[in-house]
């Protein structure tokens, strides 16, 4: 989220390509209380604007009172980075989903290097997948190494039933990366756990 990590990513930066409702919550006060992994209480929250900037779509996405809304409509949807390139760390995020039809839209939170590696970068992502009136989100995790363009995909991708409403409130989502491990959390919770 050092250089001797055998999962291929030797400088990501955080992008969070969000194409539907999404909130940042940026301060840890707010967060709810639950058990589990709490790393976010080791890490000094910063403001949207010291950490990432705007990709595309800057009207569709508005900053209020440190919590980000970006939606989706015909014309355009909303994605940001970060400002800096990191080799590990701690990537957390705080979201709440948008009800009713999302069918084919996918709102992602993840780390790449693409912008370095085009057509043979590495991912780690966090997805929400679209769905229909009464039916659930599909949560995915992805880890690729190496890129997508030459059709030798090293990676791993996972689906979840959620066993919460995303779209309910706001939950805790986030990316632990380390040179020996990645792990993924929701509401500081392990969901996923990859050891290299």
């Amino acid at each position: 989220m050092g250089s001797s990590l055998h999962f291929g990513l030797s400088v990501a930066y955080f992008v969070c390509f969000i194409l539907l409702l999404l909130a940042q919550h940026f301060s840890v006060a707010q967060a709810q209380p639950s058990p589990g992994f709490y790393v976010s209480s080791q890490v000094a929250p910063i403001s949207f604007y010291q950490g990432f900037r705007n990709l595309w779509g800057p009207q569709h996405m508005i900053l209020q009172r440190d919590t980000l809304t970006v939606w989706l409509d015909r014309s355009s949807g909303s994605g940001f980075k970060s400002l800096k390139r990191y080799q590990s760390g701690y990537f957390s995020t705080a979201m709440k989903l948008q009800p009713g039809y999302t069918a084919g839209v996918i709102t992602p939170f993840y780390l790449s290097n693409n912008e370095d590696f085009p057509g043979y970068h590495d991912e780690i992502d966090i997805e929400f997948l679209g769905t229909t009136p009464a039916k659930p989100y599909v949560l995915q995790t992805n880890l690729y190494i190496k890129g997508s363009g030459d059709g030798k995909i090293i990676g791993r991708e996972m689906r979840f039933h959620l066993w919460f409403d995303p779209t309910q409130g706001f939950h805790n989502y986030a990316i632990f990366w380390s040179p020996s491990k990645i792990i993924n959390f929701h509401n500081h919770k392990v969901n996923m756990l990859l050891k290299s």
